[in-house]
């Protein structure tokens, strides 16, 4: 659904957002509630303007990254509610979809995202480091992405090894569509963190299993066999885990994130996932 709405989301025309030269919220939460969109199966219901940034290079043009709330009609009486990601460019009253620089070929849709909000540094979800630590890392992952599996161990064993440079806040973000085995993985994940085994939760990064496997049974078998544990079917359908991840979801939404693994340091995404190891021993 995701890629659908992307698609019907998206312009390729420059759109008359004002008739005057300065735009402001309001403006383009108007243009995309009644004009964006030519999809009579599609409603905007809401759109919050998580933040803007005005552009050093090209001049002129402030990015305004949204997320777009709507109603995708699938039958005369089924509804599904989407919320989807959208960055638009603005500059004099005029809107486009996408700002490419035609000497380089680089797209700034593709390499902006907006600086994280500082709620996203709580206790709960710090996963190891010192919380007063000179950098703060997040990271959004899926325990069964196969750059995640490489990269999210790496990075937790590097804030383990510096916890007065880094403190890591984990985000569960389950691309469930591919793997869907990872709902009952991150399940087992939250259930382990709440019990304090923080250490442990990163060891499921070596479960080897079939990513389309969606017998909780099964992947609970192995779970507690490889690991030595004992989670049980019950913990992990609990109104407590629901609503843990159904917040990380809501984070992952507010910071405009599609992908795994993503990394922010400091506050901004990180495209390399690699930056904070120039801060080693710094």
């Amino acid at each position: 659904m995701m890629s659908l709405m992307s698609k019907l989301l998206s312009l390729a025309v420059i759109t008359t957002l004002s008739s005057q030269a300065s735009t402001d919220e309001s403006d383009v939460k108007d243009y995309v509630k009644n004009y964006m969109i030519q999809n009579k199966q599609v409603k905007v219901t809401e759109v919050d303007i998580i933040s803007t940034k005005m552009l050093d290079e090209p001049k002129g043009w402030e990015v305004f990254f949204l997320n777009i709330h709507a109603n995708v009609k699938k039958s005369p009486t089924v509804f599904d509610k989407v919320t989807v990601p959208e960055t638009l460019f603005v500059k004099d009253g005029y809107t486009v979809p996408t700002l490419i620089n035609l000497e380089t070929g680089e797209d700034y849709k593709s390499i902006l995202k907006p600086e994280l909000k500082a709620d996203i540094y709580n206790d709960k979800h710090l996963m190891a480091g010192n919380k007063d630590a000179k950098h703060k890392l997040v990271v959004f992952s899926d325990p069964q992405c196969p750059f995640c599996r490489k990269k999210v161990p790496e990075i937790y064993k590097a804030v383990k090894a510096n916890p007065k440079t880094f403190a890591l806040y984990y985000y569960h973000f389950p691309l469930l569509r591919i793997h869907p085995v990872s709902d009952i993985i991150t399940r087992a994940m939250v259930v382990e963190q709440n019990r304090g085994n923080k250490a442990k939760v990163m060891d499921f990064y070596s479960l080897e299993v079939n990513p389309r496997e969606v017998n909780a049974t099964k992947v609970l078998g192995m779970i507690n066999k490889k690991y030595n544990l004992k989670i049980t079917e019950k913990e992990i359908n609990t109104e407590e885990v629901n609503k843990e991840l159904v917040f990380d979801k809501d984070m992952a939404t507010k910071s405009m994130v599609a992908g795994t693994p993503t990394v922010y340091l400091d506050g901004k995404w990180d495209a390399t996932r690699n930056k904070y190891k120039e801060l080693i021993s710094k």
